[in-house]
């Protein structure tokens, strides 16, 4: 079977999905930089330093943007103090996969 570059990133959730993210903080620019497909992770650039939670604000902006959701829609599983992240997204897996992982 072969591995498709976004495989492992989104994963079904509840009534949405998680989607699992390399944030790397202290960027010129948020934006998607790809998919680690050996962590399953979509690999994040963020425009903030990681201090006071700015980074993660940045980041839940800038995904709730790109989904058309409001910020607060998405919550942290796990990793809220660490680069590798878990998002809970309330959005169809496919869907999220589409938008994120650019297909």
């Amino acid at each position: 079977m072969l591995q498709t570059k976004s495989e492992g990133f989104v994963r079904p959730h509840g009534t949405g999905c998680s989607v699992t993210i390399e944030a790397s903080p202290g960027a010129k620019k948020t934006e998607i930089i790809g998919i680690n497909p050996w962590r399953g992770a979509l690999q994040v650039k963020v425009a903030a330093e990681p201090r006071e939670g700015a980074a993660n604000d940045e980041l839940l902006a800038f995904l709730g943007k790109k989904l058309g959701l409001d910020r607060t829609e998405i919550r942290f599983l796990k990793g809220e103090r660490s680069s590798k992240k878990t998002l809970f997204i309330p959005m169809p897996p496919d869907k999220v996969e589409s938008i994120l992982g650019g297909d």
